[in-house]
């Protein structure tokens, strides 16, 4: 594939969302890069359905397998539908989380085994790995406040899970980012959002010269 496919990871209320939308905007000012912001779960109608019923208030009796299972199969949609027709074309794919996600959440935060998500998402994805994940590192006491600060009237499902999960959920990521130095990056998201944002497009830059030219 001629694209390039790029992630962003962290703990609910890391700000990597912010961040995402600070670098469309100087996307939007480049007319030459030729990229699809997307997320997950989401990005289409089918994906997006499913991720309604996952992040609902009302579903707090969900399984945690069933969970997992419904991030598989939106992640899969998602994958066909939306992320390799990018990429085939050779846009620049940036989506706000991925596998990784599973298994930081499912696999560490819900306790169902790090390696069976992976195994599990190596089959929704056939083993599709992005070139450059952007972890945003912040100890889930910031993410919990952040939350509650600024996204009283949004909070979701996973919102409402406690810190000890978080805790674990965190550890996960920085597994991750130890096990996989060469796709990994991980800032301080407690800095100010501007200096985050500034941070993530010198990695952007740094890693991808010929389309992040500064």
């Amino acid at each position: 594939m001629k694209g390039k496919f790029v992630t962003f990871e962290g703990l609910d209320g890391s700000g990597k969302t912010s961040v995402l939308k600070r670098i469309e905007k100087y996307l939007q000012q480049k007319t030459t890069i030729n990229y699809l912001l997307t997320r997950e779960p989401g990005g289409n109608q089918i994906a997006e359905r499913i991720r309604q019923l996952l992040l609902d208030a009302n579903s707090l009796g969900m399984d945690s397998r069933t969970e997992a299972l419904l991030y598989a199969a939106s992640r899969r949609q998602h994958l066909v539908e939306t992320v390799l027709p990018a990429l085939t074309a050779g846009k620049l794919v940036l989506c706000d989380r991925y596998v990784d996600s599973s298994i930081a959440y499912q696999g560490a935060g819900r306790q169902l085994g790090e390696a069976e998500i992976a195994q599990l998402n190596n089959f929704a994805t056939d083993g599709l790995q992005p070139e450059l994940t952007i972890y945003f590192d912040v100890p889930p006491a910031v993410g919990l406040a952040r939350i509650n600060a600024h996204r009283v009237n949004e909070i979701n499902r996973l919102d409402q899970e406690s810190e000890i999960f978080y805790q674990r959920v965190r550890r996960s990521y920085l597994k991750l980012n130890t096990t996989f130095p060469e796709r990994f990056i991980k800032i301080d998201a407690t800095a100010e959002l501007s200096e985050v944002s500034n941070e993530t497009l010198r990695v952007l830059q740094n890693r991808l010269p010929l389309i992040f030219k500064s």
